[in-house]
């Protein structure tokens, strides 16, 4: 007898992929896209058409997604939309999740979803801060974690670990000081391998023995 909570699963899945069914259809003509990510319902949306998605999937009764729960963004370095904006959507009323992404240049604008659910507010001011990614039309779009003198935004891959400047007390002027990151070495940025991964036709102390001589080891032809 199958267990009550794999039917339950079942019950959900089929809810979603009629759902995603739902939303490709509805949005044949956006250039939506509608799959399946890690049992995730995801929409890639293009980002002229966001506003009107973001309104049709909240204003649906089929849909229902009243809530944004967050707002935030992956970084793409190589990819030629560099940056993905993700918004996590709620239904309450038929208990389903979906992941909008509008991928975007650093140099675009994304339209800004306050008209449409107030906690995308503080939620683009993150992702600004985090990201530098311009949000149009936002009422407030500033700094929330940072200070207001910081450079850069510590989310993405090309920020140096160290940040650019540092922070320090003076005793002298009796106030906090903002100096330029002075290291000894340059250990600003790092490509994310390991030390053996790194090393590269490198010979260390102690390598030539594992050069196998030509007699062979010892007791190696023993007994042949």
């Amino acid at each position: 007898m199958p267990d009550k909570n794999d039917l339950l699963l079942d019950s959900v899945s089929e809810a979603l992929e009629d759902l995603a069914d739902y939303i490709a259809e509805k949005f044949e003509g956006f250039a939506v896209a509608v799959s399946f990510q890690q049992d995730q319902l995801c929409v890639v949306v293009p980002r002229e058409n966001l506003v009107k998605v973001m309104t049709a999937l909240r204003d649906d009764k089929e849909i229902n997604m009243h809530q944004l729960i967050d707002v935030t963004a992956v970084d793409f370095p190589d990819r030629a939309k560099r940056f993905e904006v993700v918004y996590h959507l709620l239904s309450v009323r038929h208990n389903h999740r979906v992941r909008v992404k509008v991928l975007v240049n650093d140099d675009e604008l994304v339209p800004s979803m306050v008209e449409l659910f107030s906690s995308a507010g503080w939620f683009e001011r993150e992702v600004f801060d985090m990201y530098g990614i311009y949000f149009e039309d936002h009422p407030d779009l500033r700094r929330i974690l940072t200070d207001y003198g910081f450079e850069g935004h510590p989310q993405r891959k090309d920020f140096p670990l160290t940040g650019y400047k540092e922070v320090r007390y003076d005793e002298t002027q009796k106030r906090v000081v903002y100096e330029p990151v002075k290291l000894t070495q340059d250990f600003r940025k790092f490509d994310n391998l390991s030390p053996w991964e790194g090393m590269v036709d490198v010979m260390l102390p102690g390598d030539e023995k594992a050069t196998k001589p030509e007699h062979g080891y010892r007791g190696e032809n023993k007994g042949k």
